[in-house]
């Protein structure tokens, strides 16, 4: 009757290891999307193109990431195209568009201050 003890203390010590060991390093690499990012028409170009962005952010988000990177102005335009072609809606998010859009496991997005496609 004491090993019955032993094994259920066993299993629970085991359980505890299991909560308590960090995420892999495969698991933190999916939760952030490498996104290229790259100017068109009129647009400053950014010095670093490639960024890793969390999956969970929203279109919205980097758009004011590049305007700050950019030092641009709340009055200065800024539009995102995705494949050269189409505006994503700023609460998208970056996740759900790498699933339908994403190649070679990065998204490439194109910025500029005017309108270009779409």
């Amino acid at each position: 009757m004491s090993d019955d003890g032993n094994e259920s203390r066993d299993s629970k010590n085991t359980e505890t290891e299991e909560k308590s060991t960090p995420a892999s390093p495969s698991h933190v690499a999916e939760t952030k999307i490498d996104v290229l990012l790259k100017p068109a028409g009129d647009a400053p170009i950014m010095k670093k193109k490639k960024w890793a962005v969390d999956r969970n952010k929203r279109i919205g988000w980097v758009g004011e990431f590049i305007k700050k990177y950019l030092k641009l102005t709340a009055q200065d335009s800024l539009f995102l195209y995705v494949n050269q072609s189409f505006a994503p809606t700023p609460d998208t998010e970056i996740g759900s568009i790498f699933d339908c859009f994403g190649s070679d496991g990065k998204l490439v997005l194109h910025y500029c201050k005017t309108q270009a496609w779409g």
